[in-house]
């Protein structure tokens, strides 16, 4: 299924945290296409996210594989020690800007865990070769830990208009600093790229910033291989 001779590049993104690149990171990517095309009426979108598409949930095999191939390539990089859960989608980016709900319109983190010390290892692998379906982007918040809480929160609770003339975003994929968080980096999608980080403490989102090219065709769409895992630290 992955590649067991990687090569791993680094990317800072803060001084503290690193995103992890990985080119050419499946053997047959080109069937990890088909799977998605064959089995796209099985795709749903899921209310419980803020993903903007429908996704597939994939067996706990294939997650156990790509936890333990993360486990043997990037667990000391990153200074973990194990993994407590996962799980793995495939996903597929279809919502013009102006369907998008307003925590939509955010970079978000992770939230998977709440438990102390624990980590969200985070994976996105681009499954489509045109660039302008866009990469990941990471952003820092410019206002305080409460202040951002807030927003998020009634990003969830607001309609759009009420959010709009509350903090003053409208509708659009987040693709540049705003007044709540600045843009600190961006990595280009490559086909069959692997871009793995810290996804509880890094702000992050897709990088669309040409949504018009967006597909629900997983042959010609934003077709992505997605995996969460919640890790321990490395004592």
């Amino acid at each position: 299924m992955l590649n067991p001779n990687p090569h791993i590049q680094p990317v800072a993104i803060t001084p503290d945290h690193t995103a992890w690149v990985i080119d050419d990171a499946l053997l047959d990517p080109d069937a990890w296409v088909q799977r998605a095309a064959t089995h796209f009426d099985a795709f749903e979108e899921q209310p419980h996210n803020a993903y903007p598409g429908p996704e597939l949930r994939m067996p706990d095999g294939v997650t156990a594989a790509l936890d333990a191939w993360l486990a043997e390539h990037l667990h000391a990089r990153m200074g973990l020690a194990g993994t407590v859960r996962g799980h793995s989608r495939l996903s597929i980016a279809t919502r013009a800007p102006h369907d998008l709900q307003p925590r939509q319109w955010l970079c978000h983190r992770d939230r998977l865990t709440d438990a102390p010390g624990q980590r969200v290892l985070a994976t996105v692998l681009y499954l489509f070769r045109d660039p302008a379906l866009g990469g990941t982007a990471f952003f820092a918040p410019r206002h305080g830990e409460r202040d951002t809480a807030m927003l998020v929160h009634e990003s969830g609770t607001l309609p759009p208009a009420a959010f709009t003339a509350r903090y003053g975003l409208t509708p659009g994929y987040m693709t540049a600093s705003n007044p709540w968080f600045e843009k600190l980096a961006s990595i280009e999608p490559r086909y069959n790229r692997l871009v793995a980080y810290d996804g509880g403490a890094l702000w992050h989102c897709s990088d669309i910033a040409v949504p018009e090219s967006l597909t629900a065709d997983p042959t010609r769409g934003r077709l992505t291989l997605n995996g969460f895992f919640v890790c321990t630290p490395t004592l």
